[in-house]
């Protein structure tokens, strides 16, 4: 007999008798507010068809990196995770792959994993026993036959889940279809885009070549030329920004900005695209394409988002076997205060332009990100991303970050997820923790309890609609 299922009404708060009480009262005053989901990575295709979804390992298994890379680090092959290598033509068949998956679910105890995934089974799926190897089968069958309900498809999940705005984020090379799908259909959803011109700004980027022939063809610029590259990227923004979008985003390895003269990003631009650039030239074009973004930024009004300082793709036979996005990324060390000073000396000051800026590295927080963003008008903390995604990663952030920057220099949160499902789950958590942390001023004296509740709804609403400027654009 496996273990019930159950969600206790007070994870995540407190273990303190008072300051639980006034973490429930917070709680209770922002819980089923709309979700806010201004930067993430699911599927436009999903809400643009409306298909049911194909199979439990499919839908909550094998978009997830969190989970893959967790089994993967306990030796489980990717092939009995259903990932099929780049040449092969089909993966392995999903219920064995979720017999692996419920096998070892052990593995997610105490981990923010594991928190999304009972949220989603219990909450969602109405499961009322822990998954396990004796009710992986049973798991698999009442979730597929759920699957097949009309309101189990993405558009009703969309409504469901209380979601007033979502972003997904497409490449400089993507055709939008599936946006231009949305856009003319009859659904009154709010899935906008987010441009990522990674493969087009990084020349070390793995598709980098034939993604700029891309650009050249939906851009009809001659993006081998340094101006008619700037204006491709200027209509490319205008695509997406028709398209709903508010933002772009970045994944440089470093946070490093330049502000060369005009002859010197000719001559830089020239040794990138003859495939003669070294090292150095690549992250000194990286760091001068964002201080081009930051200026194409004022004119158009599309936010920046920084997400810096991430290894891709550290496991090169993973990658070579499996291709990207397989769980095998890893943070970096990164420094921001002078990497950031090219771009802030130039449009640090300006009142049009609007960077968020995320890290994985916790250590920049206090004594960086946070006297920075105190700073500069232009500056906000996005929420703590990816590896710090967690219930003591929230804390963290806020006990860094609050006594230098306040909580009206962050932006909400986002969930920056894949799976679809966990995004309830996700910002369920993220309001918890803001609860808790709001409590303990209040239980401290810091805080009055008038006060954390105004601030708890800002966290969740205003200030994620104002950092992505949600609504400008309607």
């Amino acid at each position: 007999m496996s273990e019930l299922l159950e969600l206790h009404r007070d994870r995540l708060f407190p273990s303190n008798a008072n300051c639980r009480d006034v973490a429930r009262r917070l709680y209770e005053d922002i819980k089923n507010l709309p979700i806010i989901s201004p930067h993430g990575h699911t599927d436009p295709k999903w809400f643009a068809k409306n298909d049911h979804f194909r199979d439990p390992y499919a839908l909550l298994v094998a978009p997830d990196h969190y989970l893959l890379r967790m089994l993967y680090s306990q030796g489980v092959s990717k092939t009995d995770m259903g990932i099929k290598k780049i040449h092969e033509t089909s993966a392995g068949e999903p219920r064995a792959a979720w017999r692996t998956f419920a096998r070892h679910q052990f593995l997610f105890r105490g981990t923010p994993s594991g928190l999304w995934l009972d949220h989603v089974f219990k909450e969602i799926f109405g499961q009322s026993r822990r998954l396990q190897e004796s009710t992986a089968d049973d798991y698999y069958d009442s979730i597929a036959e759920q699957l097949s309900k009309d309101e189990f498809r993405p558009r009703q999940i969309f409504d469901r889940f209380n979601i007033e705005f979502l972003s997904t984020t497409e490449s400089a090379v993507d055709s939008l279809q599936y946006h231009k799908e949305l856009r003319d259909s009859d659904w009154d959803g709010n899935v906008v885009t987010t441009y990522r011109p990674d493969s087009v700004i990084d020349p070390e980027h793995h598709e980098f070549k034939e993604a700029l022939l891309q650009f050249g063809e939906l851009s009809a610029e001659d993006v081998y030329s340094w101006d008619g590259y700037l204006r491709a990227h200027r209509k490319r923004r205008a695509d997406f920004i028709a398209l709903g979008a508010t933002a772009t985003d970045h994944g440089h390895p470093s946070a490093q900005t330049a502000n060369l003269t005009t002859s010197d990003c000719r001559k830089l631009f020239g040794r990138v695209i003859t495939g003669s650039a070294t090292p150095d030239d690549a992250e000194l074009f990286r760091a001068q394409m964002l201080t081009e973004m930051a200026r194409m930024s004022i004119d158009d009004g599309l936010v920046m988002q920084l997400h810096p300082g991430s290894f891709r793709n550290h496991n090169a036979w993973l990658f070579d076997n499996y291709g990207s996005d397989k769980g095998a990324d890893i943070p970096a060390r990164m420094e921001y205060t002078n990497a950031l000073k090219p771009l802030l000396d130039e449009f640090g000051n300006h009142p049009n332009l609007t960077v968020i800026v995320f890290t994985l590295d916790e250590s920049t927080y206090a004594r960086e990100l946070a006297p920075l963003a105190g700073h500069y008008p232009c500056l906000l903390l996005g929420p703590p991303w990816w590896f710090n995604d967690s219930p003591e990663g929230i804390l963290r952030f806020r006990e860094q970050t609050t006594e230098t920057a306040g909580f009206y220099n962050t932006a909400g949160f986002n969930d920056d997820t894949r799976a679809l499902f966990s995004i309830p789950a996700r910002h369920d958590m993220s309001r918890r923790i803001d609860c808790t942390y709001l409590a303990r001023l209040v239980c401290e004296h810091r805080l009055s309890e008038t006060d954390a509740h105004t601030i708890a709804n800002d966290l969740t609403n205003m200030l994620p609609r104002c950092a992505y400027r949600i609504g400008d654009k309607a």
